[in-house]
């Protein structure tokens, strides 16, 4: 499966999320959509004195920006491996059963976990 077999909203997802990546040569990039539709993205920050991964980066903004719940995730990266500080941010906000889709920078879809 690829992620252009994903519904069009979270394939929506996989374009912010490589574009996130892409844009400062991370080693991931992240996107997430809220309770109402709107959409925000991230990448790893690794900073001397701060470190978050590009999908707690996103879970962030959303919450930042007054985001109540989160409907889907995804995360690109080159392997399925998830930390699980990911998914616990995804569930802090959107609660269990949010959907978060791991792809490679292919487009190939690695993994689908719910929260």
């Amino acid at each position: 499966m690829t992620a252009t077999e994903l519904s069009a909203e979270d394939a929506k997802l996989v374009t912010l999320a490589r574009g996130a990546r892409g844009r400062v040569g991370a080693a991931e990039g992240a996107a997430v959509r809220d309770e109402t539709g709107r959409t925000y993205s991230g990448a790893t920050v690794a900073l001397d004195s701060l470190a978050l991964s590009a999908l707690q980066l996103a879970v962030a903004q959303a919450a930042a920006s007054g985001a109540r719940g989160l409907e889907a995730a995804v995360v690109v990266r080159r392997d399925a491996g998830l930390a699980d500080d990911d998914l616990a941010a995804v569930r802090a906000l959107g609660g269990a059963g949010v959907t978060v889709h791991v792809v490679a920078s292919d487009g190939s879809l690695l993994a689908t976990l719910t929260s």
